[in-house]
């Protein structure tokens, strides 16, 4: 099993406070937030999780030497950024997990389930999904009548119904790898923000004729991403009560 952990973002908005740090060197209770995600693939080998550096790669690089880098110059989307680690992957044929370096509250069961899902349901796409009442900026999983995944609407872009969607895309999956890169190549960034989305790869894989299942594994604190002091804050307060627990 490998990861691509995505961890190339500026992390514009945390820095009104004067933190010129990659996102993910900015620190929880003293600890880098893409610290605890590594902590959360602890069951992989090191060399099998690959990480998509960016902004002040060389930082990042440097706070966690001894694992495989890929670089991703412009910030194009997230689809892109995976794309950047098509060398590092190399000929690997296998699941294949994608997760965030900014959500330091994942845990290693949620990522296990995912894999375990992969594999008993014969899927080539599995997407992390948590059901959560809050409504939050968040991409809202369709489903078609009988149930079965239909396709992920990211929040920006989504109508005022389904909005109201509350099965929510944590945006973690695992894929099939070589399926994967292949439906990479057939992405557009055809979107408000005009970028690539990871989250257009899985209704590609399943028009394809592939399986996409959905994972419901995830808490809704789990998939609390930092993009902000306040979100910040509140991931802390998070880590504070489990270190208490």
């Amino acid at each position: 099993m490998k990861a691509i952990v995505l961890a190339a973002g500026k992390g514009t908005r945390l820095q009104s406070e004067g933190c010129n740090l990659p996102k993910v060197l900015r620190t929880a209770l003293g600890k880098p937030l893409l610290g605890y995600v590594l902590d959360g693939l602890q069951f992989l080998n090191k060399e099998d999780i690959i990480i998509v550096a960016g902004y002040q790669h060389e930082k990042v690089e440097q706070a966690f030497a001894g694992y495989p880098f890929a670089m991703q110059a412009e910030q194009l989307g997230t689809g892109h950024a995976v794309a950047c680690a098509q060398e590092a992957v190399g000929d690997y044929d296998g699941p294949v997990l994608v997760c965030c370096g900014d959500m330091p509250l994942m845990r290693e069961r949620t990522y296990r389930a995912m894999f375990e899902a992969q594999e008993k349901e014969g899927n080539v796409c599995t997407i992390l999904a948590a059901v959560c009442t809050e409504d939050l900026p968040y991409g809202r999983i369709l489903r078609r009548a009988d149930g079965t995944f239909d396709r992920v609407v990211e929040d920006r872009d989504c109508t005022s119904e389904q909005k109201k969607i509350r099965e929510l895309n944590a945006g973690v999956y695992v894929f099939d790898c070589k399926k994967l890169f292949a439906a990479l190549g057939q992405l557009n960034n055809n979107n408000a923000q005009g970028e690539y989305y990871l989250t257009d790869v899985p209704k590609l894989l399943q028009d394809a004729g592939g399986r996409v299942g959905v994972c419901a594994a995830c808490t809704a604190e789990e998939m609390l991403g930092v993009n902000t002091p306040a979100q910040l804050q509140a991931v802390e307060e998070y880590l504070r009560e489990e270190q208490q627990a």
